[in-house]
């Protein structure tokens, strides 16, 4: 699987169009968690401005989570696994749960994000879907052996998390994982970016509707990667 190559351009690009949507982030604005609390008028007017530029989506990496991927070369086979990508923006991530040979279905609340995906993968066996994590289709009620979620937590309010973790364990089939990926902090650690960073407490707290946590991974930092957690539940 090949994928396209970040340059010094693609990175330059990105600061100017970080610092720009930073601007409208509503986290960063008094009142602004409450107007639009899902954050879904925010991720629009960020695909809407993106054009046709990668660079525009802050979170694009233009291949697949580094977490993500030395994870996948852990397992023995996903060979016919069924997996659901959470929040798969521009594809990556569930391109490489499919290129493990898992059977994908991946999902992002924006409907151009799933446009873009289709677009940079035409070939692709992953069945993309628009769909809200808190109002997910009833047919993926315990539907995954694997679900896969990375970064969407710590872009929600703490008072979604909950609503979001009950949600995130529904699709968890009987003897399935579900991995999480998220940046790490102390409890009494600043916020200093639009993203939160999640506490242990709060990684813990996933372990939701009969899931156990199986394994945590506290990963300090790697060159520009900050610390983050690398989280693993089963459904016994």
């Amino acid at each position: 699987m090949s994928y396209e190559l970040v340059d010094e351009a693609f990175l330059a690009r990105r600061n100017t169009a970080r610092g720009r949507l930073d601007a409208m982030n509503p986290h960063l604005r008094p009142g602004g968690d409450e107007a639009d609390p899902l954050r879904g008028q925010w991720f629009s007017k960020i695909y809407d401005l993106a054009g046709d530029d990668p660079a525009n989506i802050p979170w694009a990496r233009l291949a697949p989570n580094r977490l993500l991927s030395e994870w996948l070369a852990r397992q023995t086979t996903l060979e016919g696994f069924r997996a659901l990508d959470v929040g798969c923006s521009l594809g990556d991530n569930a391109e490489a749960l499919a290129g493990a040979g898992a059977l994908v279905t991946a999902f992002d609340l924006v409907e151009r994000a799933i446009g873009w995906a289709h677009r940079r993968f035409p070939n692709s066996s992953v069945n993309y879907r628009v769909a809200n994590l808190f109002e997910p289709p009833a047919e993926w009620r315990r539907a995954f052996d694997i679900v896969h979620e990375c970064f969407t937590l710590q872009a929600l309010t703490p008072a979604l998390v909950p609503d979001a973790a009950r949600s995130l364990a529904s699709f968890v089939a009987q003897g399935g994982r579900l991995l999480v990926i998220a940046g790490a902090r102390e409890p009494n650690e600043p916020q200093v970016t639009a993203w939160r960073p999640l506490t242990r407490a709060e990684i813990e707290a996933l372990a939701v509707d009969g899931l156990r946590l199986t394994m945590l991974e506290d990963i300090s930092p790697q060159g520009c990667m900050p610390r983050h957690w690398r989280a693993e539940f089963r459904r016994d």
